[in-house]
């Protein structure tokens, strides 16, 4: 009974995107790092256990993010006013750069990292740079504050600015080094990550295919995010038929665990290919909307079956929280809905979903809490001057709306406090 623990609150999740599930005044009880049971009655054989009783706190599984740049933290806000093509070039580019310095480093990913514990992100989906002394000190910090992630070495061989061009073999050798050295880690595991398909050769492509394959590592990267960047991957690879087969081809699209941010403007084939692959699309609304690129058709993609992701984006998004991209994620849907009755609104418990079962899925059992899942909660406090005890979803609408980090007082992962 020694690594039992009995938490009482009001609980909700999501067993599948379609309801919330609440449990009022209930107990949950945590063996180890594992759920063993949630019960309005605690069962005798746990009564001699001290209950951690957080009262009419609201009691949610700890989010996660799929897509978001640890190096461009400092850009949020930046350069909102450009196109994405020209936010690349003008601000993005000029930013990583600086990673060069590993003084500048550590300060920058010692607050990166700060920041997705306050906000409740404990595992995440994570792009660096073209620096791999920078990205082994974001994996550091990762590591120090008791987070998860998967940590991914940016590759760009072409159509960059010399200050970020590798050559090809040093790409993929630095990638290599990156995976023997991270894959064995518990806490941070390498993803191979292409910046997007202009930004690498026929070469590169085909060399991350292959280290993917080999070392069975997830990839992440960039798709049909800006009507400008389609237009351009046809310039570049005209011999394929789409955007999603650039990266089919060379081994990026499914053949191991992938995740694919943006997914906007997706053709037939690549809907239908998506559908027979191993791939999330993550939809990223704040960047969607602050860069001019459009609006992810969510509900539809939704309703044909398509695994969906959330991502905060961060520097194009501007907020680490992910309560406010679900927010934004439903609101994208009603400007979608406006303007093509068509295009359903996006449900509060399908945002909520995505951002916590189904984006935990990435990770295995985490997201809710079913039993065998482990105990990955955050604890939210509701500071509304309302009078009497409030509701727990309208808590939680509460926090998913205007709260912050300030509405997390706990957090768990795997069944500690951290």
């Amino acid at each position: 009974m020694d690594d039992i623990k009995i938490i009482k609150g009001n609980f909700i999740d999501t067993a599948d995107k379609d309801s919330f599930r609440i449990n009022n005044s209930s107990y949950l009880i945590v063996d180890g790092e594992l759920i063993s049971g949630i019960c309005k009655s605690l069962p005798e054989q746990y009564k001699s256990i001290q209950i951690i009783d957080y009262d009419d706190s609201l009691i949610i599984p700890s989010f996660t993010d799929l897509h978001i740049h640890a190096p461009q933290i400092l850009q949020r806000g930046l350069g909102m006013d450009m196109e994405l093509i020209d936010w690349l070039n003008i601000c993005t580019f000029q930013s990583e750069r600086k990673f060069e310095n590993i003084k500048y480093a550590e300060e920058v990913y010692s607050y990166f990292t700060e920041m997705l514990y306050n906000f409740g992100t404990l595992r995440s989906c994570i792009f660096g740079t073209v620096h791999q002394a920078a990205n082994e000190i974001l994996a550091k910090q990762l590591i120090k504050n008791g987070l998860y992630a998967f940590v991914g070495n940016v590759n760009m061989d072409r159509n960059s600015p010399a200050y970020l061009t590798e050559k090809l073999h040093d790409s993929l050798l630095q990638t290599r080094n990156f995976i023997l050295k991270y894959r064995d880690n518990e806490r941070v595991k390498p993803i191979i990550t292409p910046r997007f398909a202009p930004s690498c050769s026929h070469e590169l492509l085909i060399g991350l295919g292959r280290l993917a394959e080999k070392y069975k590592v997830p990839v992440q990267s960039h798709l049909s995010e800006n009507t400008s960047e389609v237009q351009w991957v046809k310039e570049l690879y005209p011999e394929y038929r789409n955007y999603s087969e650039v990266y089919r081809k060379h081994g990026l699209f499914g053949q191991t665990k992938t995740l694919m941010a943006h997914g906007i403007y997706l053709e037939p084939e690549e809907i239908e290919l998506a559908l027979n692959s191993d791939v999330i699309l993550v939809h990223c609304p704040d960047s969607n909307l602050n860069l001019s690129s459009g609006i992810m058709n969510v509900t539809k993609y939704l309703d044909l079956g398509l695994k969906i992701g959330l991502g905060s984006d961060v520097g194009a998004g501007h907020s680490l929280g992910m309560n406010q991209v679900i927010v934004r994620s439903i609101q994208s849907s009603k400007i979608k809905h406006a303007m093509d009755k068509n295009c359903r609104v996006l449900k509060h418990s399908e945002a909520f979903f995505m951002a916590t079962k189904g984006n935990g899925s990435f990770f295995g059992n985490t997201g809710n809490f079913d039993k065998g899942n482990f105990f990955d909660a955050l604890v939210i406090t509701d500071n509304s001057p309302l009078s009497g005890k409030p509701e727990p979803l309208d808590s939680l609408y509460r926090f998913l709306y205007y709260g912050d980090d300030r509405n997390i007082s706990v957090r768990y992962l795997k069944g500690n406090r951290i």
